[in-house]
């Protein structure tokens, strides 16, 4: 009689502590870099909205826009601490942590963000997330930063050749260096925090980001010259403390995870929206906008080949077969 009363005590027991975590009070904070109406931050307010109404204001999260929680990678290590909860950044700044995640950054992976969108929803982009949980971060969705472009206090670029001598600032990576490189420029590695004081010091002649930053971070008061270039196509990862994720319920990561991708379906319609709206507030704001011709680009692709064949060897030849493989279906 003791062994299946002491059962039923057990699991009473458990069922009461699982019932007590899942009815638990839980603030979230969620740091982002760039500035309030931002869409990556209108997603994160929507995620935010979502959260609550879903667990009836039992989970709240607290957007930290602007960088105000540090760089990214100090945000990064902040939530691999469990001091912040989640953040929101380019997949491609990843690669510090899983080195597969530089394969986000390359040059003209993407024709469009329906084939990104096909990738990184897709059984690729699951598995680098997976990866991330034996660095103390859980993947949750991916959202959008958008198509790069290239801008700079100096000159207009028409083409080519007009990229060579501007030193230019990228994301700190290996990638980003290499490709700025191959276009006879000078890459300046810096943190996202302290760009706007460089561009208007003129330590920098200039950045590469898409509209949607160039916009909401005023860069258009500190460069004069915008080349829509689309050179590469930057995903971003909602990402979370796996500290903090393992002491949740399973329906509240449920919650989340649904919170994230459903988020992420507004945010990417807001980024794409409003990409023509923000390019015509460019041009207001007193920038000179230029487009390469086709011939330009394909020269532009053409310099960006070897940068690519190097990365390839270093990310892994498998995880560049399996992306390609499903860029593949996806054009199709």
């Amino acid at each position: 009689m003791r062994r299946p009363l002491l059962t039923w005590l057990l699991t009473g027991v458990l069922v009461a502590a699982t019932a007590g975590a899942s009815a638990q009070e839980r603030t979230l904070k969620l740091g982002l870099q760039n500035p309030k109406g931002h869409p990556a931050v209108m997603g994160a307010e929507r995620f935010a909205e979502i959260v609550a109404a879903k667990s009836a204001g039992r989970l709240k999260v607290n957007l930290f826009p602007g960088g105000v929680l540090g760089s990214d990678a100090q945000t990064v290590s902040a939530v691999q601490g469990g001091t912040v909860e989640m953040t929101v950044l380019n997949s491609g700044i990843l690669a510090s942590q899983v080195k597969e995640f530089a394969v986000y950054d390359f040059p003209f992976l993407f024709a469009n963000s329906q084939e990104a969108d096909a990738v990184v929803d897709g059984p690729f982009g699951r598995s680098l997330h997976a990866r991330l949980a034996d660095k103390g971060i859980v993947g949750l969705a991916y959202w959008e930063l958008g198509f790069r472009s290239l801008t700079n206090s100096r000159r207009p670029i028409h083409k080519v050749e007009d990229i060579a001598g501007l030193k230019l600032r990228v994301i700190p990576n290996p990638i980003n260096i290499d490709w700025v490189k191959a276009l006879d420029a000078n890459p300046t590695p810096l943190a996202f925090t302290e760009l706007y004081a460089a561009l208007e010091q003129r330590a920098v002649d200039g950045q590469e980001n898409p509209v949607s930053v160039i916009l909401a971070n005023r860069f258009a008061e500190v460069q004069k010259h915008l080349a829509l270039t689309n050179h590469q196509y930057n995903p971003q990862s909602v990402i979370v403390s796996k500290r903090f994720w393992d002491t949740l319920a399973p329906a509240d990561r449920q919650l989340l995870q649904e919170a994230a991708v459903e988020a992420g379906r507004y945010q990417r319609q807001m980024s794409r929206e409003q990409a023509a709206s923000m390019l015509a507030q460019l041009k207001q704001a007193g920038m000179e906008v230029t487009e390469l011709v086709p011939a330009e680009r394909a020269r532009l692709r053409e310099k960006m080949k070897p940068v690519i064949d190097k990365h390839a060897a270093s990310v892994g030849e498998a995880t560049v077969r399996e992306l390609m493989a499903e860029l593949a279906k996806a054009r199709k």
